[in-house]
């Protein structure tokens, strides 16, 4: 009965992915994935807007819909450009869009999840 407990209790919680870090070496993280990029990574990314990108709130979500990057596939475009290295991506986001740190980190990995899932 405690095992069965047990089980229940872990289906409970959020999925943990695995997600390579490093190019060059097998390097990898342990990444908790918020509601909101599980609801991303969940179904085909069709015609999402920019917001549905975990790490994308409102504020950022005007800064990229301003320069062109309004639905989340033309942001997965740029994120494809920069051959899925989260590293590059994150410092474009940071550097051209003002992100956080964590903002930056969130929509990469949650793009590079999609990626794994859908490509």
């Amino acid at each position: 009965m405690q095992h069965l407990n047990l089980f229940w209790e872990l289906a409970s919680l959020p999925p943990i992915t695995w997600i390579p870090m490093g190019r060059e070496t097998n390097e990898q993280t342990m990444v908790m994935r918020s509601q909101k990029c599980q609801n991303f990574v969940s179904e085909p990314m069709g015609n999402k807007p920019i917001t549905a990108v975990d790490g994308i709130d409102e504020e950022l979500g005007a800064k990229l819909a301003a320069k062109g990057f309004d639905k989340a596939y033309i942001l997965l475009g740029q994120f494809l450009l920069l051959k899925k290295e989260c590293a590059a991506f994150q410092n474009w986001l940071k550097s051209s869009f003002d992100a956080s740190s964590s903002e930056a980190e969130q929509s990469a990995l949650c793009l590079l999840e999609w990626c794994y899932a859908f490509l």
